[in-house]
């Protein structure tokens, strides 16, 4: 399902930032808050489509 593997690459693409926001970095910080967002959108496109699928399979 290609919206879960956008899921996945958006989770490994902020790794880096979360690592320097962990460390203080302000700008990766703000960097990681936009990935969640991002995330949190995706996760729901990945909701949306499971119930696609639920649904058309009834």
């Amino acid at each position: 399902m290609q919206e879960y593997e956008r899921l996945k690459q958006l989770v490994d693409d902020c790794a880096d930032d979360v690592a320097k926001a962990e460390g203080g970095n302000k700008a990766a910080g703000t960097r990681v808050r936009k990935a969640m967002q991002d995330i949190k959108n995706a996760a729901q496109e990945v909701r949306k489509t499971i119930l696609e699928v639920r649904s058309s399979d009834s």
